[in-house]
């Protein structure tokens, strides 16, 4: 249902609003053009980052759920806009000239939600608060992250994917983070070490908790599960690989490996769809209202 004309008008929004909010964020975007650059280029060349290419869909979905939202909006509160740009320049310059790069990528971000602000003031910021938050999945994830996720991550799903191949009865051995099957070693992190999954499940689980009409706490239960969800698809998508990489050779094993990796996201929707769905079964609110059908 579209919002109504009428509505648009009475809040105090004009077309100039329209007009004013695309120059000032396409400003924004061309002043912190190598930023943005640099963190489109990280996301072609790097898999582990590749989940940055979601993040607009996401944003998309966030907003048009919450559409209805913006005929309570007015167009107050601009000032702020002005301080958050102030803010993410000192990012952006601090990271900048002190080879920080993740302030860097922040800044360039800032800034734009900052312009955005400084036409659409604070109520469409706080309203829509979840598309913006978002955005934070653009910043490429530093490597002193990711490595400390990429280490527990690699130990817990060799041990579990061993367990599940010889529950199957297939025969391997694992040493550390590496797999022995059929006497051709599978190196976790060569082979998937789950951090693509691990990111890209994360987005996914944000936008299904806040794309939803659910309880914070269960939003907030969702989200924190998602490390846990992580390791569940990669070993789903680990272990057919595993076996591939020994039956069929490397090459079977690494396009195995590459077609599962975007199949995963979708077998993560369906598995929130189906915690949601327990939920649901043991009477556990999940909703901010019972319906009366229920």
């Amino acid at each position: 249902m579209p919002v109504d004309s009428t509505n648009w008008t009475r809040n105090g929004w004009t077309d100039l609003h329209l007009m004013a909010v695309l120059i000032m964020v396409f400003s924004a975007l061309w002043v912190c053009r190598e930023a943005w650059q640099d963190i489109f280029l990280i996301a072609a060349r790097d898999e582990e980052n590749s989940h940055i290419f979601l993040v607009p869909f996401v944003m998309f979905w966030l907003v048009w759920v919450r559409r209805q939202r913006f005929r309570f909006c007015y167009p107050t509160g601009q000032w702020v806009g002005p301080l958050i740009a102030g803010l993410g320049a000192f990012m952006s310059w601090y990271g900048y000239n002190h080879a920080v790069q993740a302030s860097w990528h922040v800044g360039a971000v800032v800034i734009a939600v900052g312009a955005f602000t400084s036409v659409m003031g604070t109520q469409v910021l706080w309203r829509f608060a979840p598309a913006f938050v978002t955005l934070l999945f653009l910043v490429p994830v530093p490597g002193l992250i990711r490595q400390e996720i990429a280490i527990p991550l690699q130990r817990w799903t060799a041990l579990i994917t061993t367990e599940t191949l010889t529950t199957f009865g297939v025969s391997v051995s694992q040493s550390g983070s590496v797999l022995e099957i059929n006497g051709m070693q599978v190196g976790i992190a060569e082979a998937c070490n789950g951090m693509r999954m691990v990111f890209a499940l994360l987005l996914v689980s944000f936008a299904f908790a806040f794309g939803t009409p659910l309880r914070n706490s269960v939003r907030v239960f969702i989200v924190l599960l998602s490390p846990v969800s992580a390791i569940l698809c990669n070993v789903v998508r680990l272990s057919p690989t595993v076996w591939v990489y020994g039956a069929l050779g490397e090459g079977a094993g690494k396009l195995v490996h590459d077609l599962g990796g975007w199949v995963m996201i979708g077998v993560a929707f369906f598995l929130l769809l189906g915690i949601k769905s327990l939920l649901e079964w043991a009477l556990i609110p999940v909703t901010p209202y019972v319906l009366a059908r229920d």
